[in-house]
C-alpha cells in the first residue's frame, strides 16, 4: 500500500448545488463528513463528479474555503485545480496550498487539442514555479475522453525527471488498466489511482495507491472492506452498485442516488450544462442499489 498521506478509498465527492445555482456549502460539508466517517480514507473535491469546470474561479475558491472553515481534515483531501487558462490553474493551486489541501489534481489545459508535449511541460512547469513558495503535491488527472489531452507515460516520465518530487501521482479515469499499470511502473514513489473500485484488490496488493471513484459516494463502506480487509464479497457488491450506471449519465446519476440514500432531494440538483437524471433511470438505479443493500443485510 502507498506510504503517502493520500491512499486507499477516495471518493470523487459530489458538490451539492443550491436553488440559486451556487455550491451548497452546508450540504457539501455534511456529505464530506459522512463519507470520511463511513469508509473513505480521503476525498477528491471539485473533480469531474464535483462539476468543477461548471463553477467559476471564484466559486471554486469558495468551495475550497468552505471545507477549510468547517474544520474538515484537509490532509485527507485533494482538490481539482486544473483549468484551461494557466493563470486560473495557478490561482486555484495557490489557494489550495494556502488552505492546506493534501494535493492538487491537475487536468491538462483542455481547450486546444493535439498540443505538443513541450506545451504541457511548460504548463506544469509554470504551475510548479508559481507554487514553490508554498508547495503542494501535484497529481496529474488523466481523463482523455473529456480533456482531449493525455498524460501519456513518456510525458509523465519527463515531468518526473524535470520536476522531481513535486509530481507525486495520477488519477486515471481512462478505464485503461494497462495504461494505469504502466504509469504506476514508472516509479515506486509515483502513486496511481484508477477511477474504479474494481481495482482495489490489485491496489491492496501494491499495484496502485487505491482508487478515486465517483461511485464511492454511494458504496464507501463496501470499498473500505475491500481495501482494508480484502473482502471480495464486499467488493463485488460495490462493483455491482457501480455497474448500475453503465450506459447512464454518471454525475447526475450519482447525485440522484445520493438524494435517495440521504433522503434529501436537494442533493440531486446539478449545475448546467448537466441535466437532471431521467426518472426511469433513477427508478432503476434506486431499485438496484436497494437490492444490493438488502442482500448484504439478509
Amino acid at each position: 500500500m502507498s506510504k503517502r498521506a493520500l491512499s486507499g478509498v477516495i471518493a470523487a465527492v459530489a458538490t451539492p448545488v443550491g436553488e440559486d445555482g451556487a455550491a451548497d456549502s452546508k450540504r457539501a460539508v455534511k456529505l464530506a463528513r459522512y463519507l470520511l466517517d463511513n469508509g473513505c480514507d480521503g476525498l477528491n473535491v471539485l473533480g469531474t463528479t464535483g462539476e468543477a469546470t461548471s463553477f467559476s474561479l471564484a466559486e471554486r475558491k469558495e468551495v475550497m474555503s468552505a471545507y477549510k472553515a468547517a474544520g474538515l481534515p484537509l490532509d485527507r483531501l485533494m482538490v481539482g485545480t486544473g483549468a484551461a487558462a494557466l493563470a486560473d490553474a495557478i490561482a486555484l493551486t495557490r489557494h489550495a496550498a494556502e488552505l492546506g489541501f493534501a494535493g492538487a489534481l491537475v487536468l491538462p489545459p483542455f481547450y486546444y487539442k493535439g498540443v505538443p508535449d513541450d506545451g504541457l511541460v511548460a504548463y506544469i512547469g509554470a504551475l510548479v514555479e508559481a507554487t514553490n513558495a508554498r508547495t503542494i503535491p501535484i497529481y496529474l488527472y488523466h481523463f482523455p475522453s473529456m480533456s482531449g489531452l493525455p498524460w501519456h507515460v513518456a510525458l509523465i516520465g519527463r515531468l518526473l525527471e524535470k520536476f522531481g518530487k513535486r509530481i507525486v501521482g495520477l488519477k486515471d479515469s481512462s478505464g485503461d488498466m494497462a495504461y494505469a499499470r504502466a504509469a504506476a511502473a514508472i516509479s515506486p514513489t509515483f502513486d496511481v489511482f484508477p477511477s474504479t473500485e474494481a481495482a482495489l484488490i490489485e491496489a491492496r496488493e501494491g499495484a496502485f495507491a487505491g482508487c478515486i471513484s465517483a461511485t464511492a459516494n454511494l458504496n464507501a463502506d463496501l470499498c473500505a472492506l475491500a481495501w482494508r480487509k480484502g473482502d471480495t464479497a464486499a467488493l463485488d457488491a460495490a462493483v455491482t452498485i457501480r455497474k448500475l450506471f453503465d450506459g447512464k449519465a454518471l454525475v447526475s446519476g450519482v447525485k440522484a442516488l445520493l438524494a435517495h440514500i440521504h433522503d434529501d432531494a436537494q442533493l440531486a440538483r446539478v449545475k448546467p450544462p448537466l441535466a437532471p437524471f431521467p426518472a426511469a433511470d433513477r427508478a432503476s438505479v434506486v431499485a438496484g442499489h436497494d437490492a444490493v443493500r438488502a442482500k448484504r443485510v439478509a
